[in-house]
Parts: structure tokens; sequence; C-alpha cells
């Protein structure tokens, strides 16, 4: 998992604007009183000749694109370095570890738009979503389109732009409309997607992993183990584990861990319990290895956690 790859990464907690949509968009740009250009030019080469940066890695549940207004960022993935400038889309994956860093000299203007791609699934649009499960690999992989083809990268940024405006506008029928631009956004990575990154050959092993994975989700309270689930999907305990992890992105013991802390996030900020008694509810029978597992996931104790949110909230 990346997250162990990067001891000093930032898990970034991401408040939508609209909880429905999964959703949040904002532009990054200098303040009004920013340097001219020659003093924006003299402070960047003292940045890049610095030997003292230090790359802040973060990843978060939901996927992110970048779009350039001015300026331009060089990009930052585990397996891939890239620039993007003035009219450039960048996308990074659910969970993928990133960082970028100010490329070019003067005034430096983006767009951030981060979306949880799992609250767009429904029935109807299933067998397509699926191909950005990010199965095998990010989504940054798919950077290349962008980078190759023009006419999709434009698209790309004018829907990014639309659904920027009408997220701060709010318009009548927004939410239909924001709905309808991400899935044009994802068509279009879809529809050419030249090399297949996105064919994945063992989408319906998800499928065949699903009750497992309901299983787990269901029960998380209590004490689970391989043996527990591998006969659900009439696996092998060896072949059970080497499916689970190449398919779910997670090997079996750290999904659960996820899963455990993701619900004592839910109860943290829904329920008026003891952080002892949310750890007993998700199945750690250990409180220092619930702070720890906590603090991991989120850089932050459970107490912390919910303090930062309720006054997210109240802003």
């Amino acid at each position: 998992m990346y997250p162990n790859m990067y001891p000093d990464m930032r898990h970034e907690q991401v408040l939508y604007q609209n909880p429905n949509l999964a959703i949040r968009i904002w532009q990054i740009e200098p303040p009004r009183n920013s340097l001219s250009n020659a003093e924006a030019h003299a402070r960047f080469q003292e940045y890049i000749a610095s030997a003292k940066l230090k790359p802040h890695w973060h990843y978060h549940e939901e996927v992110e694109f970048l779009l350039i207004v001015e300026g331009g960022l060089t990009c930052y993935c585990p397996e891939s370095q890239f620039d993007i400038r003035k009219g450039d889309v960048a996308i990074f994956g659910a969970l993928e570890p990133h960082y970028t860093l100010h490329a070019y000299p003067g005034t430096l203007k983006y767009i951030v738009f981060q979306i949880d791609l799992r609250k767009h699934w429904d029935g109807s649009t299933l067998s397509s979503m699926q191909h950005f499960s990010e199965v095998n690999r990010p989504l940054s992989s798919m950077n290349y389109v962008y980078r190759s083809n023009e006419g999709v990268q434009k698209q790309t940024a004018d829907l990014i732009r639309e659904i920027f405006n009408d997220m701060n506008n709010v318009p009548i029928g927004y939410d239909l409309a924001v709905s309808s631009r991400i899935k044009s956004i994802l068509l279009l990575l879809l529809r050419h997607d030249t090399r297949k990154l996105l064919n994945y050959n063992d989408n319906r092993m998800y499928e065949r992993l699903q009750p497992a994975v309901d299983h787990i989700e269901s029960l998380l309270s209590t004490k689970l183990t391989v043996d527990d689930v591998c006969s659900l999907v009439n696996m092998s305990y060896t072949h059970f584990i080497k499916t689970f992890k190449n398919t779910i992105g997670m090997s079996f013991t750290e999904f659960i861990a996820y899963k455990r802390i993701k619900k004592a996030e839910q109860l943290l900020l829904t329920r008026d319990m003891s952080i002892s008694e949310i750890a007993e509810a998700v199945g750690f029978s250990n409180l220092g290895h619930f702070y720890n597992m906590f603090r991991r996931y989120n850089d932050c104790s459970p107490k912390q956690f919910k303090g930062r949110l309720r006054e997210a909230h109240q802003n």
C-alpha cells in the first residue's frame, strides 16, 4: 500500500462542497498584492536553486484533476514526473501519492478538482465505471491522453471550467449539469485510451470478490480471517490472498484496517461515543493499536479528527 512506502506522507481529508456529488473544486491564485514579474522571477530562481526543498507527498481517496490557468507546475507521482503549463490538464488516482512544485517564474493560477468517483457509480453505468476502479494501475497513467491529444485536453479543460462555474454560481439544475460533465470527462478518457490501459481483463474478478468484501464490511467489529471469506468465493487460501491483493489493490489485512478506520471516522462524526467504545465497535481490542492505525490514515488523533471536521463545518 502506497502510504507504507512514504512514512511522512500526509493523508488529505477532502471536505465536499456538495456531499451528494462528492466533489470539491476551487481555484488557487496569488493574492492581489503579488510580486512584480521581476521580483517573482528573482524569488523563483532562489527557489529552484535551494537544496533544502522537501516534497510534500500527500494522498486522498478522491481522484484529482488539475487545470493550469496561468504559469505551470511540475507534477510528481511514484512512477512518473511531468510538467503542465497554461491550458494543460493532469489527473491523479485515488489514494495515489503525489505532489507538485511551481515550475515556472511569474504568476501561478490553477483549478483543483477532487471527486470520489465511487459516489457516481450506479446500475445504469456500472460496467463503464468499473474501467476507472484502478485495479492494476493509478489513473495518473492516463495523463498520456492529455499529452498526446490536444482536442481531448481542451474539451476536458472546458468541462472543468464549466463545473467550477456551476459549483460557484449554483444555477438551477447545477447538480444535473455537474454530474453529466463528470461522466463526459470520463468518457473522453475511455474513448481515447489508445493504449487500452483502462480495458482491464480482470474487471469481473472484482465482482467475484464482492461477497468477500461485503462480508468484511458487515462484520468489522468481529475477528476476521482469510479462512472466513475465501470459502465464500470458492478459492484456496493462497489463490484468494494473491487475487485479493491484485484486484483490490490492498492486502486482506490492509483492507480490513482501512475499512475499520473509515467506519471509526463515521462514528466519530455521527455518534456520541467515547474513543474506546468506537475502537471496540470497529474491531480494535487494543486502544493503542487503534490510535496508531488512526494516525497512519489521518495524521491526527481521533479527538483531533472530530474537532477539525466540526470546526470546518461551522466555518
